[in-house]
């Protein structure tokens, strides 16, 4: 009797022990955190989108005009914004991200956003657009033809087919950094590395994790989310290599960082199939699904304990009627919902709406990056 009770809690254990490794994984530091002092930076500008297809701004747009004035004024060229008659320029904002560490000279990404009346960006080029920090100094130029992510037939007044937006584009690598941002990561001999997800338990780990690697207590967890490492004397003269060394540090996590990438203007959404979701309910115009998990328990004759399994079963409603329920218990996988949207044919930017929507609430277990 004492052998086979002993038995029953050892696959107990090993059981509990498989259930609580799957929900662990072990990752390099730099997946869960950064270096503080090393971060990006924002930039944005006003500039011309020039070449449409009289798809630009009209004559209302009085801003435009004066900007190719101003424009034409540079090349020797005078005349007054009553005289410009065209549509084949918008007026654009500019927005970019500055990643750290980048010398004079790198290429970046900008992002082109119409703010006048003009209908459609497709085929227009950009002019050069100083692009501005915080602090009003310039520190790249962007100019470039521009990828549009939609199209539109601009045959009449009014475009009379269009997919996705066509008021909004991007330049890869358009734009050339002239100005780098200094960056100061070393204190008195300190670096601090900030959690992406402040945790006590974790910050705790990634501190212990250090000070195994290194062979001495070098890091002390200030709080969830930041950890204060001391540079150890043998890496005073190379601290690139010490950073490098503490990033590259394998530190336990409760589970991998998952990501979920949506572009609204043309209905992208790039997401991992093992992204869960909570439970909660969802009321998106006429679409009612339904993902159901139940749980049933067997006895295992070998070990003699019982076992729980699950099963989750996906059922589709688009009965036509309004403010149908949308019902995701726990543990259901985006993949799930993916698959009962495109069931009833609906579009991505259901499938948009209502990742924003569980992000909101909190469900999603996961990063939501729209870009």
């Amino acid at each position: 009797m004492m052998k086979n009770n002993k038995m029953k809690w050892m696959a107990a254990l090993f059981f509990l022990l498989a259930a609580g490794s799957s929900d662990a994984a072990q990752v390099r530091l730099k997946t869960i955190a950064k270096v503080k002092g090393v971060r990006e930076n924002q930039l944005i500008g006003y500039g011309l989108v020039v070449g449409l297809q009289r798809t630009g701004d009209t004559q209302r747009v009085v801003s435009t005009l004066q900007s190719i004035t101003n424009m034409l004024s540079q090349f020797g060229i005078a005349i007054s914004p009553a005289q410009i008659r065209t549509q084949n320029v918008g007026a654009v904002m500019v927005t970019a991200q500055l990643p750290a560490l980048l010398k004079s000279g790198d290429k970046i990404d900008v992002t082109v956003s119409s703010i006048g009346d003009a209908r459609s960006l497709q085929g227009g080029t950009l002019l050069m657009t100083p692009l501005q920090g915080p602090d009003g100094q310039v520190y790249a130029v962007a100019q470039g033809p521009l990828a549009v992510g939609g199209f539109s037939d601009n045959s009449g007044e009014f475009p009379l087919i269009q997919v996705n937006h066509t008021t909004a584009g991007r330049v890869p690598n358009g734009a050339l950094v002239e100005r780098e941002v200094p960056s100061t990561f070393v204190d008195n001999d300190n670096i601090s590395i900030l959690l992406n997800k402040p945790d006590f338990g974790q910050a705790s780990m990634a501190a212990q994790a250090l000070n195994q690697q290194f062979g001495e207590p070098v890091a002390k967890a200030v709080d969830g989310g930041q950890i204060d490492v001391k540079i150890p004397h043998n890496y005073r003269d190379n601290v690139v290599e010490f950073v490098a060394a503490v990033e590259d540090t394998a530190v336990m996590t409760d589970a991998p960082s998952n990501r979920v990438v949506i572009n609204e203007r043309t209905g992208t959404v790039v997401m991992g199939q093992d992204v869960r979701i909570d439970g909660l309910a969802i009321a998106h115009g006429n679409l009612r699904l339904v993902i159901k998990k139940t749980t049933q328990v067997s006895h295992d004759a070998v070990f003699g304990h019982d076992e729980l399994t699950h099963s989750t079963t996906v059922s589709v409603d688009d009965s036509g009627k309004k403010g149908n329920l949308v019902v995701l218990p726990e543990g259901a996988t985006l993949v799930d919902v993916v698959e009962a949207i495109n069931a009833v044919g609906a579009t991505p930017r259901d499938l948009i709406s209502i990742l924003q929507a569980i992000k909101e609430e909190g469900a999603l277990h996961a990063e939501l990056d729209i870009i």
